[in-house]
């Protein structure tokens, strides 16, 4: 983000943000105690940053931008022992791609050590500081505890010029390490133990990235950052929770140092997400023990590993966006990344075919060589669904022998499996129907082949006689099969709230999983670090740094909804061959427990007492084609299959209305129990038809959709009082797209220099400059005709 003009308006979307912060510093310039707001971002250049550093970073540039102030780039490097010029260059990186910009406002504390040391000098001579020579357990000990005062140093009472030689004797290098400290004289009997004459300074024979071997004595964390602060004339210091007790010493130091700024410091609950650990100094050691492959391990929480694994960053925008800013610390689901995430990439990556598991598929009467038809055909597919707004296909090659998932072929399927099975027919997706004849095993048993027919009839994936076929799979051509190397990530951590001193047997074991695949060759020569949802499978992104033309790599960067996976009966999957057989348990005696019923139990049981749900759920797959998790949840009550009945027949566009039935109308119900909810299904069809339609975004779509759920309404009036619909016209989007190019013209500069991958960049924000509102089809082809001109 550039810092904006303190007269430039704010953006539409800016306006709409609200948080405890946002209304305080509202209320700061109204009542004219700031004309200007600054923020700043301070982070210690000590390791990598992570998600939680993604938070902080988009509510500091964020509030910055909201209020058309600035937000600094300052980096608290006061401990050498642990710091690197490779992490203040990774910390700028990360920022970037992040999608903010600094300009000019890039500090550092080592630039006001000078000015620091004379304020140190400053305190000592009003008798407000002093050194003291006892060691650090001792200084421990004195503290006292939360129920008794601490003791004074033998120390404390030494004159102004013992204090004022002694400091001077430290910073010339004549001390070692732990000799002495520079500490406040405050109150060793305050009920707030940081209070109690806190460090100011301590002695570290170490060389620092920046100053070298200038400085041997260096100021604490609580010292410098309010001081550094005071410097930049920092209007609103934002930190987190566990800082809330500094403040006190962060206030005396403004009230006891002559500085030019009087700043305030403001505290935020801090992300803690479930299953991630958030200390630099515990990632730091898996990086150095090798416990994962580096600071952008795609396992790891950093914003490296992040962005490896193929995490957008506008999606960790958006994502910093939906927790949004409380004072009381509370645990995240992962989850909800992972929504921000899957969110993202629906509406921008191409959808194309892998295989990760691959389980060879010979069609028995398909032509080995034919005039009409070739020993390989070309199928044209969509890269992507008619609810995304963008268009393109590729062709895709079709042969006698093709490759499916192992996981789409069973042997003995329960009832309700709708994948390939013996004896049943199935659709290939793009292309034709097939029916399995044989198998063919190896000396263990296991299928390592499968025979079908297929129908010549049904190419397209349509059968001339109507005739339905209960599920569709993927799969790609053997004959032009590009081999490539899938990593299937998971989380790093094992426990839901990992730490403590023994955090590294917390690890989960199958964080990464390794499996040898294939893909269709419309991706062969794709640039690296491209995106793509393969279908049926997750979303992916070729690495960045393994894979390469003739050795594709890709990283899972998340999964699909799964639709039969937490359906599947164990005991029918290990029927199907021996090597997936469960090894036996000892005997047990009965378990006299009740069972806790999964929702989808609950649901089938449902259905097997009320025959109107029974049959919605077989007409939702059969005759509208929804996957078997969609209907399943869809017919699991009457008030739920009525509500997606009356949104299917105000809009017949089924894929779309599902997709905002299942996605955002069970996003504002609890447990999907829309009986509560001030609107119908026709008013999600209106949204769903109004997003097609191109008078909508999606992203304002489901501001919509939370509105209704919030106020009720009619959706067509809520766009126009809101002033939502989406900014189509040609003229008036090519001002929002010059503007942005014009701000930003060193991003441009290096789109043109080769970094494509930018397009997402300014799309965003022009995205960002109309309030959400620019139609992303025609604000890229726009961008696009500027930038390649």
């Amino acid at each position: 983000m550039t810092a904006k003009n303190a007269d430039s308006p704010k953006s539409d979307s800016a306006e709409r943000r609200s948080n405890f912060l946002s209304s305080m510093i509202q209320t700061h310039l109204d009542e004219g105690r700031h004309q200007t707001v600054v923020t700043r971002f301070p982070p210690e250049p000590n390791g990598y940053l992570h998600i939680g550093h993604a938070k902080s970073i988009c509510l500091n540039f964020g509030l910055a931008e909201q209020f058309g102030g600035r937000c600094h780039l300052r980096f608290d490097d006061t401990n050498p022992v642990a710091e690197d010029v490779e992490y203040v260059e990774s910390i700028q990186n990360d920022v970037r791609w992040l999608g903010f910009d600094w300009g000019e406002h890039l500090y550092f504390a080592s630039d006001y050590f000078e000015q620091m040391y004379a304020w140190a000098q400053d305190l000592i001579r009003a008798g407000k500081a002093y050194v003291d020579s006892q060691t650090i357990d001792e200084i421990r000990e004195g503290r006292g505890s939360l129920t008794e005062a601490g003791s004074a140093s033998r120390y404390r009472d030494r004159s102004v010029d013992e204090n004022l030689d002694l400091f001077g004797r430290m910073r010339a290098g004549e001390f070692e390490d732990g000799t002495h400290v520079l500490r406040a004289k405050i109150d060793m009997s305050n009920p707030n133990m940081l209070m109690r004459d806190p460090l100011l300074y301590r002695i570290r024979h170490a060389h620092h990235h920046r100053t070298g071997d200038t400085w041997c004595i260096y100021p604490m964390y609580d010292y410098a950052h309010c001081l550094e602060d005071a410097i930049e004339h920092v209007t609103h210091s934002i930190c987190t929770l566990e800082f809330e007790n500094n403040r006190e010493l962060y206030d005396w130091l403004m009230e006891n140092v002559d500085v030019p700024a009087r700043p305030r410091q403001y505290e935020f609950a801090r992300l803690a997400l479930n299953y991630t650990m958030m200390s630099k100094r515990k990632l730091r050691k898996l990086v150095e023990q090798d416990t994962v492959t580096g600071w952008d391990d795609p396992r790891m929480p950093t914003i490296a590993g992040l962005r490896r694994r193929g995490y957008p960053a506008s999606a960790i925008r958006s994502f910093c966006d939906l927790i949004g800013v409380s004072k009381a610390n509370s645990r995240v689901d992962f989850a909800k990344l992972e929504y921000a995430v899957r969110t993202d990439l629906n509406l921008e990556v191409p959808r194309v075919m892998a295989i990760v598991d691959p389980l060879k598929v010979v069609i028995t009467n398909y032509p080995a060589d034919s005039d009409d038809l070739g020993q390989v055909e070309q199928i044209d597919a969509s890269l992507y669904p008619h609810d995304v707004p963008k268009e393109g296909s590729r062709a895709v090659p079709f042969a006698r022998e093709i490759y499916i998932e192992r996981d789409d072929f069973m042997r003995n399927p329960p009832s309700k499996y709708r994948r390939m099975a013996p004896g049943r027919e199935i659709r290939l997706r793009y292309a034709y129907f097939v029916t399995c004849q044989s198998v063919v095993e190896d000396a263990d048993g296991k299928v390592i082949e499968v025979h079908c027919t297929y129908d010549p009839a049904t190419r397209g994936g349509a059968a001339p006689d109507g005739r339905k076929v209960k599920g569709t799979i993927h799969w790609v051509a053997a004959p032009t099969a590009v081999a490539a190397e899938f990593r299937l990530y998971d989380q790093l951590f094992a426990v839901e709230v990992p730490g403590g001193d023994d955090f590294e047997r917390q690890l989960n074991p199958a964080s990464l999983t390794v499996l040898n695949g294939v893909v269709e060759p419309s991706i062969a020569n794709d640039a690296v670090g491209t995106r793509y949802q393969f279908e049926r499978t997750g979303y992916f992104i070729s690495d960045t740094t393994d894979s390469k033309p003739g050795a594709l790599v890709f990283n899972r960067i998340v999964a699909l909804r799964d639709s039969w996976g937490k359906q599947a009966d164990p005991k029918a999957e290990a029927k199907q061959s021996p090597e997936v057989a469960a090894p036996s348990a000892p005997p047990k005696g009965p378990d006299t427990r009740p069972k806790k019923l999964s929702k989808t139990e609950i649901r089938t049981r449902i259905r097997a007492q009320d025959p109107d749900l029974a049959s919605r759920y077989a007409r939702y797959q059969d005759e509208l084609g929804l996957e078997e998790g969609d209907a399943d949840l869809l017919s699991g009550s009457t008030d739920l299959a009525d509500f997606f009945d009356a949104a299917r027949t105000a809009y017949d566009a089924i894929e779309a209305v599902t997709r905002w039935v299942v996605n955002e109308v069970m996003r504002v119900t609890d447990d999907g129990d829309v009986s509560a909810l001030p609107f119908g299904g026709a008013a999600v069809a209106r949204v769903a038809e109004l997003v097609d339609e191109g008078r909508l975004s999606a992203t304002a779509g489901k501001e919509v959709i939370t509105i209704l759920a919030e106020e009720g309404g009619d959706p067509d009036a809520i766009v126009e009082a809101r002033g939502l619909e989406q900014v189509s016209d040609e003229a008036a989007l090519s001002q929002a797209v010059d503007a942005v190019l014009a701000a930003n013209a060193g991003q441009v500069a290096r789109f043109r220099d080769g970094n494509p991958q930018l397009l997402g960049f300014f799309i965003g924000k022009v995205m960002k400059s109309t309030g959400g509102k620019a139609d992303p089809k025609l604000t890229r082809t726009l961008l696009q005709a500027r930038l390649n001109g």
